[in-house]
């Protein structure tokens, strides 16, 4: 169908909210209809190689055979930067509409989905001086980094936490190479035509079992030893990666700086902060279509893209 305008159709919500499920039935419903689609991650941690069990990453049974693009991409030493994975993703959407596919954006990572399909545009980058900022981190910590922001640009610094050492670093990095930092998001407007949005809810008591359910599964599962592989592999080196929730709290254990259950409460209760966290980002966003969580999401996101490609 290359002569249709095929929509980008994006599905938003927090970590466990049963996203990939309703994905892969949304696929399968169109496919039926005579509408292919694939899926585009919009999980900044799904593109690490080895990552798969402290990600929840769904495994080949669970993709139902459908594609999925921008999975398994990177090692674990390489950064998967927001306009790297803005590049990525915008590439794959244009790929399926050139061959006749509808693109599914799918994932949890809200500031992703927000630079992937809206006008959203980044400061150059110098390795160079990102090097010499981080060297700087390393030596006075992240909170004297920060009061060095904060005598720079109080307004940069004031919407930054003292603690958040990787933005603290780029604002400095911006702010070297063009003068000035906003760490004010752009506002919603698609860069992207034909975007329909949908969000899954879930009640909060629901995904707070849901959360504490994943995360035990994961350790019977063998995140402990996937994290130990991973970091012969170069885990510890990697900014982005390491920083993931489980990984770190198991790279800690496995320091000697925890114990393991505390380990895995604090992966519990840290991913249930996050989840909340995303929810209030996407939350924020008023073009989302919310719909109740479960398999009837897929239907009524199916009949939306029937509605725009077969005009009924």
């Amino acid at each position: 169908m290359p002569d249709v305008n095929l929509p980008v159709v994006a599905l938003n919500g927090p970590t466990a909210s049963g996203k990939t499920a309703v994905a892969v039935k949304l696929t399968h419903l169109l496919a039926a209809s005579g509408i292919p689609a694939e899926v585009v991650n919009a999980d900044s941690m799904l593109v690490y190689r080895g990552m798969d069990i402290g990600t929840a990453k769904p495994t080949p049974a669970e993709r139902g055979g459908v594609p999925h693009h921008l999975i398994d991409i990177m090692d674990v030493t390489q950064s998967a930067s927001v306009a790297d994975f803005q590049a990525l993703a915008r590439a794959a959407i244009a790929d399926c509409r050139a061959r006749g596919v509808v693109p599914l954006l799918a994932g949890g990572s809200a500031l992703y989905v927000h630079a992937i399909l809206d006008d959203f545009a980044f400061p150059g980058t110098d390795a160079a001086v990102r090097a010499r900022l981080e060297d700087e981190l390393a030596g006075v910590g992240a909170e004297a980094l920060h009061a060095r922001l904060a005598a720079i640009s109080p307004e940069a610094a004031a919407g930054i936490l003292p603690g958040n050492a990787r933005r603290t670093v780029r604002a400095l990095e911006v702010i070297e190479l063009t003068g000035s930092f906003t760490s004010t998001l752009p506002t919603w407007d698609y860069a992207l035509d034909g975007v329909l949005q949908f969000g899954l809810e879930v009640p909060r008591d629901v995904l707070d079992e849901r959360i504490g359910t994943r995360v035990h599964r994961m350790w019977a599962d063998g995140l402990v030893a996937e994290v130990r592989d991973l970091a012969g592999r170069g885990l510890r080196e990697g900014r982005t990666a390491s920083r993931a929730l489980g990984y770190r709290q198991v790279l800690a254990f496995l320091d000697g700086q925890t114990s393991e259950d505390a380990a895995r409460e604090a992966t519990i209760t840290g991913t249930r902060r996050f989840a909340r966290k995303q929810l209030g980002w996407f939350r924020r966003d008023p073009r989302i279509t919310w719909l109740p969580g479960g398999a009837d999401a897929a239907g009524a996101m199916a009949s939306a893209v029937r509605g725009i490609v077969l005009g009924g």
